[in-house]
C-alpha cells in the first residue's frame, strides 16, 4: 500500500475522532460538516424562483447580452468556471447559479426531482434576470452543464442566441454510458476505489442526510484527479459543495429512463461552439465530432495542454475563442 494512501485514511480516523468523540459535533447541524446554504445563511447571494432558493450572482451590465454558466455535476458548482466572468469585461451580463440542491443551493428531497424541473429552474433564471424582451440569451455549460444546456435547447430553441459546450459527455443517455464507463470507472481493489469507499466503514447517511451525503462526496471526489487519470485532470478544482442527492436522484431517473436530448437539435439555427480537451482521453476529437453533428451548424474547438476542467486551467486558452464566437452572434 502506498505511503500517501496509509497517511490518507491515518487523517480520516484523526478527523473522525475530532469531530465526534472529543467535540461531540451533530454531523445533521447545518455548517458543522460542509458551508450552510442560502436557505441557511442569509449573507449568500440568492435568487427565488420556481418554488426554490438558488445560490447566484452576476457581473457586468444587466441590460447587455447575457451569458449563464451552468457547472457541472450533477450536484457540483460553480466556483471553478468563475473565470467565465471575465466576459463582463467585454460587454456581456454574465450569470452565474448554483443548480437546484448543488453547491450553496436549497436542498431537497431526493425524490422531488426530475430533469423538467431543472429546465424549469433555468427558464425561470433566465426570465429572472432578462430585462427586455430582445435581450440575446447564451448559455455555456461544462460537463454535465452541457447536457443540460443541449436539453433546454432541444426543447426550447427559440429561447436561445448561442451556446458554448465544454465536453458534454453524452446528449443520449448510452452516449454518456460510454463516457462514464471510460473515464469514471473504479477498478475494485484500486488503491483509488479503497480510498473512495474507506469512509463508509466510518460514516453513513441516509437517502436525505444531506450534511452528511455532501461531505462524503466531496472527501471521495478526490479520485478524479488522480495521478494518471482519464479526464487528464491536473488537480483539484475548487469548490463550496457538493450535492450528493441531486446526483443520486438524477443518476437514477437516468438509469430508468433514459433520455435523448437530440430529438430536435436538428432545428436549431444558431452556430454551437463545441470545446474539447488535448488530455481528455474519454473526450477525443471523435466524440466532440459526434456531439457537434446534432446541431447543424457547429464549430469545434481544441483547447491545448489541459483535461475536463478546462475552463479552471486553461481559461486563457479557452477565453478568446469563446469570446469570438459571442461575438459573432
Amino acid at each position: 500500500m502506498k505511503l500517501n494512501s496509509c497517511l490518507t485514511k491515518v487523517t480520516l480516523l484523526l478527523l473522525f475522532s475530532i469531530l465526534f468523540s472529543c467535540t461531540q459535533i451533530d454531523p445533521n447541524e447545518p455548517g458543522s460538516l460542509v458551508p450552510k446554504t442560502v436557505d441557511q445563511n442569509a449573507t449568500l447571494p440568492s435568487i427565488s424562483v420556481n418554488g426554490t432558493l438558488l445560490h447566484a450572482e452576476t457581473f457586468g451590465n444587466p441590460n447587455n447580452s447575457m451569458v449563464i454558466f451552468l457547472h457541472g455535476g450533477p450536484g457540483a458548482d460553480y466556483r471553478n468556471g468563475l473565470n467565465v466572468k471575465q466576459l463582463a469585461d467585454n460587454g456581456y451580463f454574465v450569470v452565474f447559479y448554483d443548480q437546484r440542491g448543488a453547491g450553496l443551493s436549497k436542498r431537497h428531497d431526493k425524490n422531488s426531482y426530475s430533469i423538467q424541473l431543472l429546465l424549469d429552474d433555468l427558464n425561470a433564471v433566465i426570465e429572472h434576470y432578462k430585462t427586455s424582451s430582445n435581450q440575446k440569451v447564451f448559455l455555456f455549460g461544462h460537463s454535465w452543464g452541457g447536457i443540460l444546456v443541449s436539453a433546454f435547447i432541444n426543447k426550447y430553441p427559440t429561447k436561445i442566441t448561442g451556446a458554448i459546450l465544454a465536453e458534454a459527455g453524452g446528449l443520449k443517455w448510452d452516449d454518456l454510458k460510454e463516457y462514464i464507463e471510460k473515464s469514471k470507472k473504479l477498478e475494485f481493489f484500486s488503491e483509488a476505489t479503497n480510498d473512495a469507499l474507506y469512509l463508509d466503514q466510518f460514516f453513513t447517511g441516509t437517502e436525505n442526510q444531506h450534511e452528511i451525503l455532501d461531505y462524503k462526496i466531496a472527501v471521495q471526489s478526490s479520485f478524479s484527479y488522480a495521478n494518471g487519470n482519464v479526464e487528464g485532470i491536473e488537480g483539484p478544482s475548487p469548490f463550496w459543495r457538493y450535492g450528493a442527492v441531486t446526483l443520486n436522484s438524477l443518476v437514477d431517473i437516468a438509469e430508468s429512463e433514459g433520455y435523448d436530448f437530440t430529438t430536435n437539435l436538428n432545428q436549431y439555427q444558431k452556430k454551437v461552439l463545441i470545446l474539447y480537451s488535448e488530455n481528455n482521453k474519454a473526450y477525443d476529437l471523435s466524440v466532440a465530432q459526434k456531439e457537434a453533428n446534432y446541431f447543424p451548424i457547429h464549430q469545434i474547438e481544441k483547447i491545448d495542454d489541459t483535461g475536463h476542467e478546462m475552463i479552471y486551467f486553461k481559461w486563457n486558452s479557452i477565453y478568446p475563442k469563446a469570446l469570438a464566437y459571442l461575438n459573432s452572434l
